[in-house]
């Protein structure tokens, strides 16, 4: 357990990922002159907990003035003096400044150099892509992701061809005068064991999935309205995992999104199937039916006991025959998702997963780095465990980055996630032609995304590059009986967009 007693709370959220980045899996409690007496209670009690336990501890102080700082960690004191002061200093220069010194400081006391440096937001190719636009070079985009941030060359290279290729797919997107849709389904087959998004196992919840459309076609018929003379770049329905609807539950919904939106000039329309373990033939043809182009058939792993531990019962042979369904069905635009870093998982079995995946030649590979997120249970097995039993390596990486160019495909997105395996990344690969572009759209925020369903979050991009956002709840009974209050929040922010 590591406990950061930081003099300045504005600083908590960066003072906090970079030192988790450096201690994956370690409980971090961070204490700021504004923190509650009864969270300093409760973080002393559990610090006495774990030492009764015979865990060690970890004490890290952290002490920001205008002049510098002071990081007192592991009985060793690393200082940095800033260079301006008074009226030349800068805020923000100030603030990357200390992280600079606060990463260096780790990377001496760990002996350990992180893949991305200082960064810590979940966008890094953000800031290539902003560049881009400004009409800076690549070599300048270049340096300062490896002298500002500290990022890896082999890092900034990835950032930047991934920045340069979604400038490339948007140049027909209606970025800032147009919008895109999506549709929540939280519903799942299982909770898979390191899940933290909003999902229910469909067992418990099947009684509420006929009113839960009727929400969602309700919410349909308030957008279509107010977003009247505007058609949407991409559609994305996801989950959660759409394709537990029963077929006719499917087609009710996707009859009633044709019937409200002209989705005749939609440059994408995907359904993330994911779980093959919900995937019929019957399902398919619906989606087929409605026009579906792109859809998802995610196996996470090709290891059968890795499967087992992780709680998805889709075998991997249910994943093969699912996959080929789907092609048989028609799509011709089907993605995989893999996960790097599951509990046991070799470097060997990364590349049989690969392997085997080739064989089936998916159009498209979102690989994930595992995160360790605290609303799953992975947290909790990690405990039982160890974090040992978690490695993600720059070899494992190679391997599926390799493997995807093999299948003819190219790095067209990427977005980071706290606690994540080896401290790495999400990249999406795919083959020239089948870029995922909602994929884009959401993590380059430079489009307003319309959101439907529990737990989904809709995000107004402002002409000035302001974002505001507005959420529904979680809870799949709040949403059916608060959705004139969801409706509201809508309004409240859409009512002053104007696209076209």
């Amino acid at each position: 357990m590591l406990t950061i007693q930081l003099n300045r709370a504005n600083f908590e959220y960066d003072v906090n990922s970079l030192v988790r980045a450096f201690y994956p899996g370690e409980t971090v409690a961070v204490l700021t002159p504004e923190s509650t007496p009864h969270r300093r209670e409760h973080t002393a009690q559990e610090q006495k907990r774990r030492q009764q336990e015979g865990e060690s501890l970890l004490a890290v102080a952290v002490e920001l003035s205008d002049e510098g700082a002071v990081l007192r960690l592991g009985g060793r004191v690393y200082e940095w003096r800033y260079k301006a002061s008074g009226a030349e200093r800068d805020e923000l220069e100030y603030k990357h400044e200390c992280k600079r010194f606060l990463y260096r400081s780790l990377c001496d006391h760990t002996g350990r150099e992180l893949p991305w440096g200082s960064l810590t937001g979940i966008r890094p190719t953000k800031i290539a892509y902003g560049m881009l636009e400004q009409g800076r070079s690549g070599q300048e985009i270049l340096e300062v992701f490896e002298n500002h941030y500290q990022v890896s060359h082999e890092k900034a290279l990835l950032g930047l061809e991934i920045a340069g290729r979604e400038r490339e797919i948007l140049r027909d997107v209606h970025t800032g005068q147009g919008y895109s849709l999506y549709i929540g389904i939280p519903f799942c087959p299982t909770t898979c064991l390191y899940c933290s998004f909003t999902s229910y196992p469909i067992a418990g919840y099947r009684r509420m999935t006929d009113a839960y459309v009727d929400c969602l076609i309700k919410e349909m018929e308030y957008v279509s309205k107010r977003m009247a003379g505007s058609v949407p770049d991409s559609v994305y329905i996801g989950g959660g995992t759409p394709t537990t609807l029963e077929p006719e539950q499917l087609d009710r919904l996707l009859s009633a999104l044709r019937e409200r939106f002209d989705l005749d000039a939609v440059k994408e329309f995907t359904v993330e199937a994911g779980r093959a373990d919900s995937i019929t033939k019957d399902k398919l043809a619906v989606l087929a039916r409605h026009g579906v182009g792109r859809i998802s058939v995610n196996p996470q792993t090709m290891k059968q006991e890795t499967l087992d531990i992780i709680g998805r019962r889709a075998s991997v042979d249910q994943v093969i025959a699912a996959f080929r369904l789907a092609r048989e069905a028609g799509f011709t635009n089907i993605n995989m998702d893999l996960i790097l870093g599951l509990p046991g998982e070799t470097e060997a079995d990364v590349q049989r997963t690969i392997d085997r995946v080739a064989e089936l030649a998916p159009d498209s590979l979102t690989v994930h780095s595992l995160a360790i997120k605290r609303a799953s249970r992975l947290g909790a097995w990690i405990q039982e465990n160890g974090i040992e039993a978690l490695k993600n390596t720059d070899k494992t990486m190679a391997i599926a980055a390799e493997g995807a160019r093999r299948m003819g495909m190219v790095p067209y997105y990427l977005y980071r996630q706290k606690n994540m395996s080896g401290n790495f990344e999400n990249v999406g690969y795919a083959k020239p032609g089948k870029y995922g572009l909602y994929n884009i759209l959401i993590m380059e925020e430079v489009q307003t995304i319309v959101a439907l369903g529990a737990g989904s979050i809709t995000k107004v991009v402002w002409p000035d590059g302001r974002i505001e956002r507005c959420d529904n709840v979680k809870d799949v009974g709040l949403y059916i009986d608060r959705l004139s209050e969801m409706l509201a929040r809508k309004e409240a922010l859409l009512a002053e967009l104007q696209l076209k």
